[in-house]
């Protein structure tokens, strides 16, 4: 009686647990569509692939984005339209743009759709779609290759111009010279500033020895003004000054009453203010030597 009583007991919870367990299961979803928009295709011609997934409006639906798996094929681009509801139905569509470079004569694609249930993802896959590979050579083995023969020699290349290497000369060098020119700056200063005084002191004499010798032919006052003019214009140039605008006693003042200064300028003034007697011109003659051997001791003193 006991065995009974408990058998009865356990068919009766067993019929009231199994219908609330078969009522709380989930209706299966629905599987999406999924199709290619023409039947063949050719190598690397763009082919678009529709996928469409009719579904109740209160799921919450995620189609494939470029990050998805398309082999065979290669993602191109996509166009999503928005979603359509319509007697209680919703409709997604997208349309995905592909390319294939593979030679299989037929290639399937099958892109699933995400459906989010709670913290559950389901994965739904629709039916795998065929596409033809359309090809454009001819078939039948082409002609016969010719046996390859190994050939080791060397073949001469022409040689390139190594622009990296010759820009790191260059830059070498500049910097070289920069670093010789920022040691021996003042050294070389020197020379070149001596070298300008020698060639300007050698063309004085030369210029003031020219007017001398006009002067002594023809014993003119114009030759002695010139002369006196170059004399001052060499030694503004070599003392860094305005001697050339300066009067005589101006001149004599700078030179601390030199002497030879005072004695040769006072004989030119002479001979070029007034007149030329004869026996001026053997005083204008010492005043050139005055002139001359002062302008030497003057550059001597400036080139030590």
């Amino acid at each position: 009686m006991r065995l009974r009583f408990f058998r009865r007991c356990r068919l009766l919870v067993l019929s009231l647990l199994l219908p609330g367990r078969l009522l709380a299961q989930p209706a299966p979803l629905p599987a999406p569509e999924g199709r290619f928009l023409k039947q063949t295709v050719l190598v690397g011609e763009p082919l678009d692939y529709e996928l469409r997934y009719e579904h109740a409006p209160g799921l919450e639906v995620v189609f494939p984005d470029s990050l998805a798996r398309f082999a065979p094929f290669e993602y191109a681009g996509k166009t999503y339209y928005p979603t359509r509801t319509r007697h209680g139905r919703s409709l997604d569509r997208a349309v995905y743009h592909l390319r294939t470079f593979r030679l299989d004569s037929v290639q399937t694609l099958a892109l699933p759709v995400a459906v989010l249930q709670g913290e559950d993802t389901l994965s739904v896959l629709p039916a795998p779609s065929r596409v033809r590979l359309r090809r454009t050579a001819p078939a039948g083995a082409g002609p016969a290759l010719p046996a390859l023969r190994q050939n080791l020699a060397l073949q001469p290349v022409e040689p390139a111009f190594n622009y990296p290497y010759w820009l790191a000369g260059a830059l070498a060098v500049l910097l070289l010279l920069a670093g010789s020119a920022a040691l021996f700056r003042r050294p070389l200063t020197r020379r070149y500033q001596a070298y300008k005084l020698r060639k300007n002191h050698g063309y004085f004499l030369a210029q003031f020895a020219r007017h001398v010798e006009r002067f002594d032919l023809s014993r003119s006052a114009t030759n002695v003004e010139r002369a006196v003019v170059l004399w001052k214009n060499y030694l503004a140039g070599l003392e860094n000054s305005g001697l050339n605008s300066f009067t005589t006693r101006e001149i004599v003042a700078y030179f601390e009453n030199d002497v030879d200064v005072r004695k040769a300028l006072t004989a030119t003034d002479k001979v070029i203010y007034g007149n030329l007697q004869s026996e001026d011109a053997r005083e204008v003659d010492r005043a050139f030597q005055r002139l001359r051997g002062f302008a030497e001791r003057r550059y001597a003193s400036v080139v030590q």
